[in-house]
């Protein structure tokens, strides 16, 4: 705490703060060119994410096959069975007459393995059972047709919970206690029929199951049941699948009833659905490029600099609010990077597509440039030309968007879009850097540092220079204090003070 000007009467610290208002002047033009740079660097930044949006949007759309070839699939008994696309890129059409479902093999206890519901905690070496278990294996039919087999390790800590526990877990074989009945029943996870072999089959130790050996022996005793396979017969061929889902020419059947009658079903692309992904994105390039344009032509306000913090107190928020806006304005204008890629990106669009069947070119299915020239190059849908495009070949339409080469001529419209994007999203990055780059990876990271830098050296020398401005004032009272005692002194000396 300073206590300055007593001898002199002087407003010290008043004149010494307007001093350092002047000094501070080119500290303060350094520090506005820091701010409107970090705004610069802000603004590439949200500029980035926007390209980086569309670049993904593009990707997982326009690029996945799975967007054209959604379809509608009818059948004429919808409760027996079910068909949808998958993969195909076809259309799919035909009959179906389902003599037989497919079914689980099964199997359960001859007898009650346990006296209740708590015993399934209590350990096997306190149930008496007699040989104690050491170990089983249980067989089980796979997802693939064949029989694979699971090895059920017991101590002197298992529990029957943590027996069932292990096979439900490891095996193909799904197993639960019935209170009721005191039996276990075993449930093969994948349906069909394994010719000489069994579904389910147990060896080893395993006799306190109660169970028999194989699922065979138990349907001969009345505890178990055999797998079966699904039987129909498709566009007049009889067949046989594992399962009752499975695909057909990239269609998966799921067979819901033996109706042991004709079903017919058909396919059709699901037109609406592949016009709404192809809509959004001609929807999301035109925001995009209405966005970029505003940036690199927005009015650049030079009138208006970034206000110091002294500037600020003087003002009130909603005054701050508009100055700032005007003073941020204009950050991207005619920035060379991003109108290059305004240029690529309307290039891409309007260009044929080289080696495709049928459309090369974005005008030919519904979707041209419009011809207002202050829309900087936006889409234009034909709605029409571009259902009746989609109805009559919707992989015709994946191929202009997605078609893949090795020279950029032969590569689809998505494709080069998508290629663009990641050229434009490094090149802002090399200049603004991400939210997690360290400065001196990006250019204006670079010249920020600069920047900051010499403002410390700048306050360095106001604080230099505001101590030497209080040692010259505080010189100063000091002499004006030394003369004030001396003309004292000499008017008492020579009587004054009488």
């Amino acid at each position: 705490m300073r206590i300055t000007g007593l001898a002199s009467g002087m407003d010290t610290e008043s004149i010494i703060k307007d001093l350092m208002k002047a000094q501070r002047i080119p500290l303060d033009k350094i520090m506005q060119k820091k701010q409107y740079m970090e705004w610069q660097r802000d603004d590439y930044r949200a500029a980035n994410k926007k390209l980086f949006d569309f670049r993904n949007l593009t990707s997982d759309t326009m690029l996945r096959q799975s967007t054209y070839i959604q379809k509608t699939v009818t059948s004429s008994a919808p409760d027996d069975i079910s068909v949808k696309n998958v993969n195909s890129t076809s259309d799919f059409t035909g009959k179906i007459k389902v003599e037989q479902l497919a079914e689980a093999a099964t199997m359960q206890s001859s007898g009650r393995v346990l006296n209740s519901e708590a015993d399934l905690k209590t350990k096997l070496s306190e149930l008496n059972l007699s040989p104690p278990p050491a170990s089983f294996k249980i067989s089980a039919i796979k997802a693939d047709g064949t029989v694979g087999t699971t090895e059920i390790k017991i101590d002197e800590n298992s529990t029957m919970q943590s027996v069932l526990d292990d096979i439900n877990k490891n095996s193909d074989v799904n197993a639960f206690y019935d209170s009721f009945t005191g039996k276990v029943a075993f449930t093969a996870k994948n349906s069909g029929y394994v010719q000489g072999q069994n579904e389910i089959a147990f060896s080893g130790d395993y006799g306190f199951l109660k169970v028999d050996e194989n699922n065979q022996i138990a349907k001969n005793n009345g505890n178990g049941t055999l797998g079966k396979n699904a039987k129909f017969t498709y566009n007049g061929l009889e067949t046989k699948r594992q399962s009752n889902t499975f695909q057909i020419n990239g269609f998966e059947v799921t067979l819901k009833k033996a109706s042991n009658t004709d079903i017919t079903f058909s396919s059709a692309p699901n037109t609406d659905k592949i016009l709404e992904s192809v809509t959004k994105f001609v929807d999301e390039y035109n925001k995009l490029i209405e966005n970029l344009n505003s940036e690199i032509r927005e009015t650049k306000y030079r009138d208006f600099q970034p206000l110091s913090t002294e500037q600020k107190a003087d003002m009130k928020e909603k005054e701050i609010e508009l100055w700032e806006e005007k003073a941020r304005s204009g950050t991207l204008r005619n920035d060379s990077v991003i109108s290059s890629a305004l240029s690529q990106l309307r290039s891409a669009l309007n260009s044929s597509v080289n080696g495709v069947s049928g459309a090369d070119r974005l005008s030919e299915i519904g979707i041209t440039t419009s011809k207002n020239y202050l829309e900087n190059g936006k889409l234009v849908i034909d709605e029409t030309k571009l259902r009746e495009a989609i109805s009559k070949d919707p992989n015709q339409v994946y191929q202009l968007f997605a078609a893949d080469g090795e020279k950029d001529s032969d590569k689809g419209l998505a494709r080069r879009l998508v290629a663009t994007l990641d050229d434009t999203r490094k090149q802002v990055i090399e200049k603004a850097g991400t939210d997690s780059a360290v400065s001196t990876t990006f250019s204006l990271g670079r010249t920020l540092k600069g920047y900051d830098d010499q403002i410390t050296r700048f306050e360095d020398r106001l604080k230099v220079m505001e101590s030497r401005y209080y040692k010259q004032f505080s010189a100063m009272e000091s002499a004006i204090l030394r003369a004030n005692n001396q003309s004292s002194y000499l008017m008492n000396a020579f009587g004054g003070g009488q």
